[in-house]
Formats: structure tokens, C-alpha cells, sequence
């Protein structure tokens, strides 16, 4: 067992010696950070089905959880505290803008850059919602969010 320890923590030694190397011998640039490579042609996405008939209280209710269930920790940070502060009080149609903000986008990462300005807002989800979604995560009452709101039933 312990040569197994020794082993592993000279690994991560050379691992941590190799990478802090390497960034601080490259030039980061804040287009470094973000990947975006064009959605192919040939691989045409489901259209997110449109939900006419459906009652307010229970689209709140489905995008509470969508809003908490994003595949990726930032924007189920940024959605979920968002759904959890605003969406109770949002109309049929801020109700109707936020479920196409959060389901008519194919890419969540869209959502999270825009959210936080590293790219500029496409027209067509340049709503109300998303300066109210781009204020929230300026955060100006410096609030700490580091896990999602507790459910409420």
C-alpha cells in the first residue's frame, strides 16, 4: 500500500510540475478559453416540442426542474437560482420567454456565454428574461452560490 501512495504522489508531482510549466509558458487569451466549433449541417436537431395547452402552474413546475437538471454545474448554478428568485412571478408570456431561452437552444454553453457576456446575445434571445438572467449572474448583491436552492412543495 504504501509504495502505491509513493507512486502515486510522485505522478502527480511530475503531472503538476509539467502543467504549471506549460501555462505559464503560453499566452492565454480570453478567446483561448472558449470552444465553439459550428453545429454540422448533416446533423439536423429535434425541434423542442411546443406545449400550447399546458397550465401555468405546471410549466413553472417543469422548468423549475429543467432549470436544475442542465448537464453542466455553472448553468444549473446560474438557471436554478434564477427559476428560484424570478420565475414565480413571471406572466404566461416571461413564463413562455424563459422556456424558450432554456430549451429552444441546442447548447447549453450558449446560454452560460451569453448569460455572462463572453459572446453577444443572438436577436432572437436577446429578451427581457435574458437581461434579467445576465444581471442576475452579474450578481450585485454579492450573493454565494454555490448549490442549488432547496425545493419547495
Amino acid at each position: 500500500f504504501e509504495i502505491r501512495a509513493q507512486l502515486c504522489r510522485n505522478l502527480a508531482r511530475s503531472v503538476l510540475r509539467t502543467w504549471s510549466r506549460s501555462a505559464s509558458n503560453s499566452e492565454s487569451t480570453k478567446d483561448d478559453v472558449i470552444v465553439d466549433f459550428d453545429d454540422p449541417d448533416h446533423l439536423p436537431l429535434p425541434e423542442y416540442p411546443k406545449r400550447p395547452n399546458e397550465p401555468l402552474q405546471k410549466r413553472k413546475q417543469r422548468l423549475v426542474y429543467q432549470s436544475r437538471k442542465r448537464g453542466m454545474l455553472e448553468n444549473d448554478l446560474l438557471l436554478s437560482t434564477f427559476a428560484d428568485k424570478y420565475l414565480k412571478d413571471f406572466n404566461e408570456e416571461e413564463t413562455a420567454a424563459y422556456d424558450e431561452l432554456i430549451n429552444g437552444v441546442s447548447n447549453d454553453w450558449d446560454i452560460y456565454y451569453w448569460a455572462t457576456g463572453a459572446k453577444p446575445t443572438p436577436e432572437q434571445y436577446n429578451t427581457d428574461i435574458m437581461k434579467l438572467l445576465k444581471a442576475h449572474v452579474r450578481n450585485a448583491e454579492k450573493v454565494t452560490r454555490f448549490r442549488q436552492p432547496e425545493l419547495t412543495y
